[in-house]
């Protein structure tokens, strides 16, 4: 008798328990790959917080730094990419567009965003492009008195007019995921943002990525 069957169940249960198919294999596999997803993930969560330039918790003792940069580098992404036809004026620049950009970087940063700029405004009136930023994550990297630097992944979506008139429709196109790092410094007891960097992937690096400035792959600027 099956040990079952001695604790009472009849012979025809436990056989019908035994012949229960297992799982499938692809369902093992799938469980053991979302395992090996969250111990990188906590690997990562760790590097972060001992990553600090100047400060041997990781920043974790500074909680009002970490939340100002990082709510920075949220208003800094979807400033800088955020913009549409709307903005531009009768000279095809984007005051309005430059101006929300400018209040949140140093001066340095804002004299080569100003060499960049007229990319975007270009963009915008001849392709008739808007383009609106989420951001889904930020992190802090390494964070000290007066410098910190600060992880940011999220997704521009872009749309563009079609046709005119009565004719004219709106085509948007797929999100395209960023990754960026973001540098700030502390000037005048106010964070700013120094300078930006686009993260490729190892894939995105053997796939040949393409040029962050052409706004055509993923870490695209805008």
């Amino acid at each position: 008798m099956t040990e079952r069957a001695r604790r009472g169940e009849s012979p025809g249960t436990a056989a019908a328990a035994a012949d229960q198919p297992r799982p499938p294999r692809w369902r093992v596999v799938l469980a053991g790959l979302l395992a090996l997803v969250v111990v990188v993930c906590v690997a990562m969560l760790v590097w972060l917080s001992v990553g600090g330039r100047g400060s041997s918790a990781g920043g974790l003792d500074l909680p009002d730094e970490r939340e100002q940069v990082m709510s920075l580098t949220d208003q800094f992404v979807k400033r800088l990419g955020t913009y549409s036809p709307d903005m531009l004026d009768d000279s095809g620049q984007m005051p309005a567009y430059r101006d929300q950009v400018r209040e949140v970087i140093t001066p340095k940063f804002a004299a080569d965003f100003d060499k960049e700029v007229a990319t975007a405004e270009q963009l915008v009136a001849q392709g008739r492009i808007t383009r609106t930023a989420d951001v889904f994550a930020t992190a802090v990297s390494s964070i000290d008195d007066d410098s910190a630097r600060v992880l940011v992944a999220g997704a521009f979506t872009d749309s563009y007019a079609q046709g005119t008139g009565k004719k004219a429709t709106t085509v948007d196109q797929e999100p395209l995921p960023f990754r960026f790092t973001v540098d700030l410094v502390l000037i005048d007891g106010k964070w700013l943002v120094d300078d930006f960097t686009p993260v490729s992937s190892p894939d995105d690096a053997a796939e040949g990525g393409t040029d962050p400035g052409t706004g055509t792959g993923e870490g695209s600027t805008p």
